[in-house]
């Protein structure tokens, strides 16, 4: 059987519809027992031979012309594992939103006939640029260099936790460069509310506490202390410019979420956050990591697959605060998929 290219299209004509749509769900039947497919299904078909060709061509010719290398290496892997999938393209079988995604996978078992979609894929490749803006309900398969395939699941997804906050109030603080010292009454806010860090050491029963300038600004504007906020955030400024704010807000956010946010340095992001928490004495893992990116930040795939392996390598969830400068949040969760 051959296939002719036309506006984009491989239209397969004979019994293509019964023998491709109907049993195994490739394209879209035009009426009759003919069938139009997208140019990476035709390659598909044609590296299995089920087809002669598209026009004369084989398929190193169609790939080419066509532009399908990286999609058709996605739609192939997928294939294999099993799924049924459609180009997403308006008007086909089974795609009834196309914005965004370059195929929709429909759960094992079932195809383009059954309205139930199981993923939403875009592909890209290992050097593209990726807006964050567009990310979130979408599977992004990354195809790099060596041709190798990893799949990460990017949805909105903003912390919750149940940690109870009981603040104390005007504790005296003293603001330093890039800290705040608070040298009494700090038990209840290092035990039950795990702000800063004691000054002699995480292991130390007792003496001052030193505080992030995000966890001073916060307990200032809660009137936990004794200093103003506004000087708080000056000094943040001074540090580290605008980005500040952005992260007080993210700070500030994830604390009204009822969960506790400490520094993630170690982990190269900006908070890791513990979602269960009662006391000090008692405290678990965190359950994510959190990096402060503005909402039009780029991602670059290498960063984005360093940043979601360190967290899976931790056993934490990556997400991103997407801040602007008004303080509004969305939130992004990305984590690598298996499908």
């Amino acid at each position: 059987m051959q296939g002719r290219l036309e506006d984009g299209v491989v239209h397969l004509p004979g019994d293509a519809r019964q023998r491709f749509h109907d049993s195994r769900g490739y394209g879209r039947p035009t009426g009759g027992d003919d069938l139009e497919v997208a140019p990476v299904e035709a390659a598909h078909l044609l590296s299995r031979d089920d087809i002669d060709g598209v026009d004369g061509m084989g398929l190193r010719e169609l790939l080419a012309r066509t532009g399908t290398t990286l999609d058709f290496v996605v739609y192939k892997d997928l294939r294999d594992r099993g799924f049924y999938l459609s180009p997403a393209r308006e008007g086909w079988p089974g795609v009834a939103d196309a914005a965004g995604a370059d195929f929709l996978v429909y759960p094992r078992g079932k195809g383009p006939w059954d309205g139930e979609v199981e993923h939403r894929v875009r592909v890209v490749g290992e050097r593209e640029s990726i807006p964050v803006s567009s990310l979130g309900e979408v599977v992004l398969a990354i195809v790099d260099e060596d041709g190798d395939l990893t799949y990460f699941d990017t949805e909105g997804d903003s912390p919750e936790g149940t940690a109870a906050e009981d603040l104390p109030a005007d504790l005296d603080a003293e603001l330093l460069s890039d800290r705040a010292l608070v040298w009494d009454g700090v038990d209840r806010l290092y035990q039950r509310g795990f702000f800063g860090q004691r000054l002699y050491g995480r292991n130390a029963d007792s003496g001052p506490l030193q505080l992030s300038l995000l966890e001073a600004a916060y307990l200032a504007r809660a009137d936990a202390l004794a200093i103003d906020e506004a000087d708080v955030v000056s000094r943040g400024r001074d540090v580290e410019g605008d980005r500040f704010d952005r992260r007080l807000a993210v700070y500030a956010a994830l604390r009204e979420a009822k969960t506790v946010p400490k520094s993630g340095f170690k982990f190269g992001s900006d908070f890791r956050v513990y979602t269960e928490f009662e006391s000090v004495d008692d405290l678990s893992h965190s359950e994510f990591l959190v990096r402060v990116v503005a909402p039009d930040h780029t991602f670059v795939p290498r960063d984005l697959s360093l940043d979601v392996r360190l967290a899976g390598g931790v056993r934490k969830r990556m997400v991103f605060a997407l801040t602007d400068d008004n303080g509004e949040i969305d939130w992004l969760s990305v984590s690598r998929l298996t499908p």
